[in-house]
């Protein structure tokens, strides 16, 4: 018997078919995990030992707080597994991914109705996209200050307190002050008159916001270009507007095509879009676009003699994969206009369903119902006993994961829920978390003693 032990000891460590016994044999010595262990591991041993940890997290498919894609067709993942190892930056090596990139930026720009085609760059998910645009936008607005004689020293920036954390870093990174406006009750969103009444000839940029990620709404964005262009006329300002479309902008052209948002509407000068979003695609990819040429300033831009080409470069961002703009242009190919309306008026049609249901539960009152972008967010009527922070807990127990947060200031004494439904999430699901959520309800309904759980802090900007 200690011989076959001794054997099969011998035939773990050589890594052949017995591998799967790792844990009784192969693991002879703890493994080190904050410094690296003096000896290696096989293959085998280290995937099971990094898998096994890793079944302890979430479930991505049952995670309805993210807006990021958690489900992508088996070929495009073979694409993106094919082209881990490109850099994308390589453009004189890689020529065939830099011109699938120059598409997508030529697809989305078209998409949003640009006057000229093709002004736009890929980035790391709208974070990285963001940055760029709130730069040409510092840099324009520096320029036109200069034509005026004027002093280009206290840049500031209009949005609301809704924004996502990205353009609060941007204001900080790049000092230029940060001007919110802030929600008021029943209205979640900024409107023309509170904008007039907060920019100045300092403001590089008026910041709207295409699907809100607080409720999932729509900002009206081409009543606050009416306002601003009607201000501009009168003050002899050129304010500019960039719309925030990291969740909405690939679902507003296929959902409400006449709503005008984009670039029919001439002060919108930049717009950033996520494509692990409602783009279909896994993290992290992002795009932005200008209307022209004009408007992304020539000075930002880098040409780089790399690896013997001349290349122009605006990013962040040096070295990352190709396999992300891979993965959207195979969507794009893939699905053209009728395969993204298809899937996303199937997910809007899940969401208002989700939402009409829980509505007619009783003890719930919507905030918003998933008719815009398939989001929406719920509040309880009475918080007596138990509120959304317990429930989203008693959720998280059948391996929901459904965020509670506290709303904007003015709006903190409103805790809500919110749900994301995301290409992957079934009819059958969304039945699934209405059970679970009439369980958890009932649960605490009958517990008429429990002292209700108050917000763990507040959420800002899954």
């Amino acid at each position: 018997m200690v011989n076959q032990l001794k054997d099969l000891k011998k035939v773990a460590r050589g890594g052949n078919t017995l591998t799967p016994v790792y844990a009784r044999y192969a693991m002879e010595h703890a493994v080190p995990k904050f410094e690296l262990a003096d000896k290696e591991l096989s293959s085998a041993t280290a995937y099971n030992l990094i898998h096994d940890e890793l079944m302890l997290d979430g479930n991505a498919r049952l995670n309805l707080a993210t807006f990021v894609t958690t489900w992508m067709e088996p070929e495009a993942e073979k694409l993106m597994a094919e082209t881990f190892d490109k850099n994308m930056i390589d453009k004189d090596e890689y020529p065939f991914t830099a011109m699938i990139e120059e598409r997508c930026v030529n697809i989305v720009s078209r998409l949003f109705n640009a006057p000229q085609t093709g002004v736009g760059a890929s980035a790391i998910g709208s974070s990285e996209a963001v940055m760029l645009a709130g730069m040409a936008l510092k840099w324009r607005w520096r320029a036109r200050m200069k034509k005026k004689g004027k002093k280009a020293e206290k840049p500031n920036i209009v949005m609301g307190n809704n924004v996502q954390v990205v353009w609060e870093k941007f204001a900080r990174y790049w000092e230029v002050e940060p001007r919110y406006i802030e929600m008021e009750p029943d209205q979640y969103t900024i409107t023309p008159k509170s904008v007039i009444e907060t920019v100045d000839e300092n403001t590089i940029g008026v910041i709207a916001i295409l699907g809100v990620t607080y409720t999932g709404g729509y900002e009206p964005i081409e009543a606050i270009h009416k306002a601003l262009a009607k201000h501009n006329a009168a003050t002899g300002h050129d304010i500019p507007m960039h719309v925030d479309a990291a969740s909405g902008g690939f679902v507003a052209p296929f959902l409400q095509p006449d709503l005008k948002w984009d670039f029919r509407l001439p002060l919108v000068k930049s717009i950033n879009v996520s494509g692990h979003k409602y783009g279909l695609v896994y993290p992290g990819v992002g795009w932005v676009v200008w209307r022209s040429q004009e408007d992304l300033p020539q000075e930002l831009i880098f040409r780089v003699n790399y690896l013997g080409g001349d290349m122009p470069t605006f990013t962040l961002n040096f070295s990352r994969p190709g396999n992300q703009i891979i993965g959207q242009y195979y969507n794009f190919l893939r699905l053209g206009r009728e395969g993204y309306t298809r899937v996303m008026e199937g997910l809007r049609e899940t969401a208002m369903y989700l939402s009409e249901s829980i509505e007619k539960m009783g003890p719930f009152k919507l905030i918003s119902r998933g008719d815009t972008i398939p989001v929406f967010a719920f509040a309880l009527k009475d918080t007596s006993h138990y509120s959304v922070f317990d429930l989203s807990d008693k959720l998280r127990e059948g391996g929901w994961q459904v965020p509670a947060y506290t709303m904007p200031p003015k709006l903190q004494d409103l805790s809500v829920l919110r749900v994301v439904v995301r290409e992957g999430f079934s009819r059958d699901l969304a039945d699934m978390l209405l059970d679970d959520l009439k369980k958890a309800v009932a649960f605490f309904e009958k517990e008429t003693g429990h002292k209700p759980k108050a917000s763990g802090g507040h959420f800002a900007h899954l």
